[in-house]
């Protein structure tokens, strides 16, 4: 996927989020059907019925017919295909979405590929309805047959090219590395550098603090409110796109580097939910203390970027990452084996009790993550055992 940054003049802009109401619509009109369905009504419509319906509606509505027919049937194909992947399993439920908050569009077939080069630094995409809308070609525009149009909260426009990039080639020595993720070292890996992930600064930090303050003050429906809210989301925009930058980078030289990227199998949605309810002592104490825990812990977890790492190193060295089983990596020593929960004093700090090594903390769990350890809570096993029983040699009577 290659994101470039548009520029639409103020018409063009007025236009763009025209369309993107009306993919909007268009999605919760189908969701709103498929949540309705019931067992005794039969299936819910699917894509074919619900087109013919768009042609009903557009004749009958001078406002829906005013938008690009290609805009709604495209809302509706992603609907489709957001139901099949949630049956499949591998997609959550689709949900309803909401203006200010998913704002985009998708252009697919012979409009998509309708894109001049301007200058040495502008391009220029034939957006229906729209007209011309010149973007920043700061790489190479790719042949794509269909590219999104999307507005974040910040209010900055982007136009998204569907083309899969070519993967990026080892360097052919055969060497291992392993990544350790952390919250407070992002990436640790195991010839002992520690990456951290760019953030918000200390002056960032408070001044977000007092605008969240100052939205909590705002009158619901007021201009300054919605000045708040925008100054927030440039603030947001800001740290994404610096976490964004650094997991393309790092990915890109780890992909360059090492031919085997060994990292971690972490389940990063399944850490990041919400704690349950515990019984404490004294009423509601954990409910306060507990939980304000967890949130820092899941908001280090998110903005270190654990899941888009690997996600964009699979992506750019397909076939060359390996995911190890975390279990004791942080508390076995990586030069004798030994596994204690004594072994790691601290958070930077590792002291094996067998043989007196000291490293640092995640220096030593991105080893082990590299040897592809797998560590019980008894003893050390051989890395990569086959859980596969050999066939037995067994004589006739």
């Amino acid at each position: 996927m290659s994101r470039f940054r548009i520029y639409p003049t103020i018409e063009q802009r007025l236009a763009l989020l025209e369309q993107c109401k009306h993919a909007r619509y268009m999605w919760n009109l189908a969701l709103e059907q498929w949540s309705m369905w019931k067992r005794e009504k039969g299936p819910a419509p699917g894509y074919h019925v619900q087109s013919r319906q768009l042609t009903e509606a557009r004749a009958a509505f001078a406002w829906l017919r005013a938008g690009s027919q290609t805009v709604q049937q495209q809302a509706l194909r992603d609907f489709e295909l957001a139901v099949r992947s949630f049956y499949s399993g591998t997609h959550a439920p689709p949900s309803w979405r909401k203006a200010g908050r998913n704002e985009g569009f998708r252009i697919v077939g012979r409009q998509a590929s309708r894109v001049v080069k301007l200058s040495g630094k502008w391009a220029a995409a034939l957006v229906p309805k729209v007209g011309w809308v010149r973007f920043r070609s700061s790489r190479t525009v790719p042949d794509a047959k269909s590219y999104r149009i999307t507005c974040d909260p910040a209010g900055r426009w982007h136009i998204a090219f569907a083309a899969i990039p070519l993967p990026i080639a080892g360097p052919g020595n055969g060497v291992v590395v392993g990544v350790d993720r952390g919250v407070a070292v992002s990436a640790a890996l195991s010839t002992g550098e520690l990456l951290a992930c760019p953030q918000l600064s200390e002056p960032e930090q408070q001044r977000l603090k007092c605008l969240q303050r100052r939205l909590a003050r705002c009158r619901a429906g007021s201009n300054r409110r919605l000045r708040v809210k925008a100054a927030i989301a440039k603030l947001r925009a800001r740290a994404r796109d610096r976490r964004r930058d650094w997991i393309e980078k790092t990915s890109t030289r780890l992909a360059r580097d090492y031919d085997v990227i060994r990292v971690e199998d972490l389940r990063v949605p399944q850490m990041t939910r919400r704690p349950r309810s515990k019984p404490a002592a004294v009423p509601g104490r954990y409910a306060r203390n507990g939980r304000r825990a967890k949130a820092g812990l899941n908001r280090g977890i998110l903005t270190s970027g654990w899941g888009q790492l690997v996600a964009r190193l699979e992506h750019k060295a397909p076939g060359r990452v390996e995911k190890v089983d975390p279990a004791y990596t942080s508390q076995t020593c990586s030069l004798c084996g030994s596994c204690a929960s004594e072994n790691r004093e601290s958070q930077s700090i590792f002291r094996c009790r067998a043989c007196g090594h000291e490293s640092n903390a995640d220096v030593n769990a991105a080893i082990n993550i590299a040897a592809g350890r797998a560590v019980s809570a008894r003893r050390e096993t051989p890395p990569r055992v086959s859980l596969k029983r050999e066939p037995q040699l067994t004589t006739s009577p």
